[in-house]
This record gives C-alpha cells, sequence and structure tokens, in this order.
C-alpha cells in the first residue's frame, strides 16, 4: 500500500510561513536585501587597490573636463569706478594668472583681499558674461593732509588711511593736521577747521599738541592754544573776539584759551620791545 502524505507542513515551512507574515521582514527582503547585496559587491569590488585609485582618477579628470570647459573660463578682469592708480593696486595685488577657471576663483577672498588696501573703502566682485571677473570699488575720498613723524599722509573723513603723500603742495587744497594722534581726530578737526570762518584764509594747520589738546596754527606765526575740552566753543569765542576787536589783526604771538575763564594774550617780541621803550622813555620823562 502506498502511504498517504501528511499534509501538515514542516517546522521549517511553518517558521518561514510565519516569518513571511512578518511586515518588517518582508521589507528587509524587498530593500533592505538588495541594498545589502549592492553594498557587499562595491566593497569586494573596492577592496582592490588598484581599482580604487583608477576610480579616483576618473573622477579628477571628468571634474577637470567640466571646470575647463570654454563657459567657465575668465578671460580677463576688470576693475571699474577707481582712478588709474588704485586699478593698478588692485591688479598688482591680486595677479592672476589668465585664462582660469571659474572655479578656481574664491570670491569672497577677492573682495576682502582688494578691501584691505588703504584707498579702497568697499569692494563687490562677480563673473560677467563673456568671462569678465569684474571688481567694483568704491574708494576713498582724501580730505586731510597727516604730517607726523613718518612723513605726510593722506586721511579720509574717518581718519582712515589713503595714501601716502610726496609734498604738501601735492594737495594743498585740503586741510593740514600735525602731530601724534591728530589722525584720530579727523572728524573733530574738520568741524574746528570748518568753524574758522573769517579766519579760515590765514589758516595754515591744526597742531596736536602731547595727544590731549589742538592748537590752531595762522599766519604771521600766530596761534589759537585751545582747550582739551570743548576746543569748538572756545574757537567760537575768539573768532567772536576778532570780530569785535579785530584781535587777530594785531601784534600778538598766541591766544591762549586753554583756560576759557582766563584767556591770556601773547604779545609777539616786537610788540614787547615796543611796550618795554615806552616804559623807559616815560621813564626818562618822569626823572627829568
Amino acid at each position: 500500500m502506498r502511504s498517504l502524505r501528511d499534509p501538515a507542513p514542516s517546522r521549517l515551512a511553518y517558521r518561514m510561513n510565519r516569518l513571511m507574515l512578518t511586515p518588517r521582514f518582508r521589507t528587509f527582503l524587498r530593500f533592505g536585501l538588495p541594498v545589502l547585496i549592492v553594498v557587499s559587491i562595491g566593497a569586494f569590488w573596492a577592496s582592490d587597490a588598484d581599482r580604487r585609485l583608477d576610480v579616483s582618477d576618473r573622477v579628477v579628470e571628468i571634474k577637470r573636463q567640466i571646470e575647463e570647459r570654454p563657459e567657465f573660463m575668465v578671460h580677463m578682469m576688470a576693475v571699474d569706478d577707481v582712478s588709474d592708480t588704485v586699478a593698478a593696486d588692485i591688479r598688482s595685488i591680486l595677479a592672476m594668472d589668465f585664462p582660469m577657471s571659474s572655479f578656481d576663483l574664491d570670491l569672497d577672498a577677492i573682495r576682502a583681499e582688494v578691501e584691505e588696501l588703504d584707498a579702497v573703502a568697499s569692494a563687490s566682485v562677480q563673473i560677467r558674461g563673456g568671462g569678465i571677473l569684474s571688481i567694483n570699488a568704491s574708494e576713498r575720498v582724501p580730505a586731510m593732509v597727516w604730517r607726523n613723524a613718518d612723513g605726510l599722509t593722506l586721511l579720509d573723513r574717518d581718519g582712515h588711511r589713503v595714501s601716502a603723500l610726496n609734498m604738501r603742495t601735492d594737495r594743498a587744497d585740503l586741510p593740514l593736521i600735525v602731530g601724534a594722534g591728530a589722525n584720530e581726530l579727523v572728524p573733530e578737526a574738520l568741524d574746528l577747521i570748518g568753524l574758522s570762518g573769517s579766519i579760515a584764509p590765514r589758516v595754515r594747520g591744526l597742531l596736536r599738541v602731547g595727544e590731549r589738546r589742538w592748537d590752531v596754527v595762522l599766519d604771521r606765526e600766530q596761534r589759537i592754544q585751545l582747550p582739551e575740552a570743548d576746543p569748538i566753543t572756545a574757537l567760537k569765542k575768539v573768532i567772536a573776539l576778532d570780530a569785535a576787536q579785530d584781535l587777530l589783526a594785531r601784534d600778538i604771538a598766541a591766544i591762549d584759551f586753554r583756560n576759557p575763564r582766563r584767556p591770556v594774550l601773547r604779545l609777539t617780541k616786537g610788540a614787547i620791545d615796543a611796550m618795554n621803550d615806552i616804559e623807559l622813555t616815560e621813564t626818562k620823562d618822569t626823572l627829568r
């Protein structure tokens, strides 16, 4: 007789059927197992050093070919909105060898390098069509000549260095400040010069004394010595006195306003000698 087959599943089949009913196992078979197989094959393939080097070389070559495509090449530099001197300085510090790939250009670094120039207040950098590296810069405007131990320097309205100056006569149109620390108070110096009014044609410059206060230096070797605190108000008072009494037209060497409550007039040597002669004459007349 033929033995009857047991319809019940085997233990292994039963367990497999139960496992296939598990959602996580089905997800693993659908996605995880293929990924695991691919990763295993890739790991086996990459275990060979020569194959890895070959792939790396291919990637570098493809990257180079893309970067050196004509549409990504920069062929020239254009520097706009600045003088020829500043433009030459910008080209000198960048010193780029064209043509070069735009992928090799760090625009932020280029902008920062241009803004390090004393004469440049701000800059923007972009790549224009046609492979042009465009640099637009805002140039500092000289407002003052500063004379110190190192020579002459042009400063802007904020006291920032613009450039060196060979001779004072090269910028005779700008006011002069002299002394250590004077560059740190350019706005105040400009205010003082702006208030000089009627005596402006006689002002030769401002002298910073002891890094504490200003002397207004006039022609005829006259000086107005201003206080440390509120020199603007003191200068206004001196100008008012001059307008009322024509003070600065006299034989006065200096008007000492360091103590505004007790201003002092210092006569010239000629005026002192003349006064001495008058006193001597009056004394002789008295003795007769």
